[in-house]
């Protein structure tokens, strides 16, 4: 896994440059984010179940088809698959989100997701859905302990719907 500071470092290296002032702006922005990816990623270490209780919750509200018999997420078995999933990409964004370096999420949950969702039918709607209502729940939670700058936060997740929406795959 690489962070957003030896990421550009390598690339600098590859061409055999010094650093420039756009390379000197990524790592002053970089570091100047930091206390907020600090303040998130201890959040959600410290408050994952709650996050992701609390986001599917949200979900099966807005779509209570999703539960219902017939549902995605019916059955004990398929709901308990759906909040580790929820978990599971909540644990990789907070390392991107660390790291300041979506290529995690690249290499380890999207390439082969896509193929491995299409081959058990599941849909990727609902699932780009629980992602950005888990960064909502970051957010707000960050909001209460007084984190109102979060943009930061939303990027690690907002790359992980953009990679599920392009292949959106219907339920069977």
């Amino acid at each position: 896994m690489r962070d957003a500071i030896t990421g550009l470092i390598g690339r600098y290296d590859q061409l055999g440059r010094y650093l420039d002032r756009d390379a000197i702006d990524s790592i002053s922005s970089y570091l100047s984010e930091s206390a907020v990816r600090l303040a998130a990623v201890e959040l959600i270490n410290a408050e994952a179940a709650g996050i992701v209780r609390e986001a599917s919750q949200r979900l099966w509200l807005e779509d209570p088809e999703l539960i219902r018999p017939g549902g995605n997420a019916y059955t004990t078995r398929r709901l308990s698959a759906c909040l580790r999933d929820m978990d599971y990409f909540l644990r990789y964004a907070s390392y991107a989100l660390i790291a300041g370096d979506n290529t995690i999420l690249n290499e380890r949950v999207l390439n082969g997701l896509d193929d491995t969702y299409k081959s058990l039918g599941v849909p990727t709607g609902p699932t780009v859905r629980s992602i950005a209502l888990l960064a909502d729940v970051v957010c707000e939670m960050l909001a209460d302990a007084g984190i109102t700058t979060t943009s930061v936060v939303r990027l690690p997740f907002e790359h992980l719907c953009r990679g599920l929406a392009a292949s959106n795959v219907r339920a069977r």
